[in-house]
């Protein structure tokens, strides 16, 4: 390949014609005004993606052929660079796509414009009024990498904080929100609670029923369970095996017990056959509910009550709720005085 240096051109008109080679085969969109902002400049990649021919935009005021663009970044930007001689990027998440430029036919029939990163630049030369320079990068390819990579993130993270058969958190998820919620408590002083949930007599369903309709009750039961949590920071968990966790934060013990009954009568009234359950022929769980109210509290100590009171619930026969408040204030009170 041979190169010719511009200086080497001994006219002017050669050295012409190689700049404005370049500028139509550089693959940027290439915009240059004056300083009244008017087109001096359109190279071929604007024609191809903004869809106006050459002849039609040269000489014209730039805003007058572009009306959307008055009063945003892009004219504050221009202007700047005509006045005060200063240069602009502008933000790619702040102003994703300022032009109405297309990739490619089937884009422009959509309506799906061209993702932009757009660079203005003021253009001293001599002996004239100061030029500006308006450079414009297709970078679609990049921003639809950056959301694949984005939404691969969120569906590995949702994987890693959800139950891969019920689809409710995982016991991870429970361990992370558990110790957020009670930080939480801590600082605010409001009650915390905390329901264990379990399956009466799972393993029996399973042994009568077979593991696949066993994970099809565990999945009936789960949503119907987290179909009753109606606040954002509500949240149930797969604690494992049959056994669920429902955190609520400021709930306190008569609210989660109420909470929790109609948690219970919620999957008696689904009625879903359990033929070796020894108090019925219907799925039933129960349920133990334990909540910390003061400014202290110990996920250990909560999670413990909870199982306790789940226990205590099964031992006197199942299908019922257990309560167990943990007075941390009460407690704290009392050791003070003695």
């Amino acid at each position: 390949m041979q190169w010719v240096r511009l200086d080497m051109l001994t006219a002017d008109s050669d050295r012409l014609s190689v700049l404005e080679s370049v500028l139509h085969a550089m693959n940027v969109g290439a915009i240059v005004l004056d300083n009244a902002c008017r087109v001096l400049v359109w190279n071929s990649w604007m024609v191809r993606h903004a869809g106006h021919a050459a002849a039609a935009v040269m000489g014209q005021d730039f805003f007058a052929l572009f009306p959307e663009l008055q009063g945003k970044r892009i004219e504050g930007a221009v202007r700047q660079a005509l006045r005060d001689n200063f240069p602009s990027v502008l933000s790619q998440t702040l102003h994703k796509a300022p032009f109405s430029l297309y990739t490619s036919a089937a884009t422009r029939v959509s309506g799906e414009l061209m993702q932009q990163a757009v660079a203005v630049t003021p253009l001293s030369v001599p002996g004239a009024a100061r030029l500006c320079l308006i450079q414009i990068t297709d970078v679609s390819v990049a921003v639809a990498r950056e959301r694949l990579l984005r939404d691969q993130a969120l569906e590995l993270r949702s994987q890693t904080f959800s139950d891969g058969l019920t689809g409710i958190a995982n016991r991870r998820h429970f361990d992370v929100a558990i110790e957020k919620e009670v930080r939480r408590a801590k600082r605010s002083g409001t009650p915390l609670s905390l329901l264990m949930i379990d399956i009466d007599y799972f393993k029996a369903y399973n042994d009568h029923y077979g593991h696949q309709q066993g994970d099809d009750c565990l999945i009936k039961v789960a949503g119907a369970l987290a179909q009753m949590l109606q606040r954002p920071a509500d949240l149930i968990a797969r604690y494992g095996g049959e056994e669920f966790a429902v955190i609520l934060p400021e709930m306190d013990g008569e609210q989660s017990a109420r909470m929790a009954e109609a948690m219970r009568q919620k999957i008696v009234g689904m009625q879903l056959p359990h033929a070796k359950s020894e108090h019925g022929e219907h799925v039933t769980v129960s349920i133990g509910v334990a909540t910390h109210r003061g400014e202290t509290g110990d996920i250990a100590y909560l999670v413990g009550a909870a199982d306790r009171a789940l226990y205590a619930a099964k031992h006197a026969g199942r299908n019922r709720v257990g309560l167990h408040v943990v007075e941390v204030a009460a407690a704290q009170a009392c050791a003070s005085q003695a």
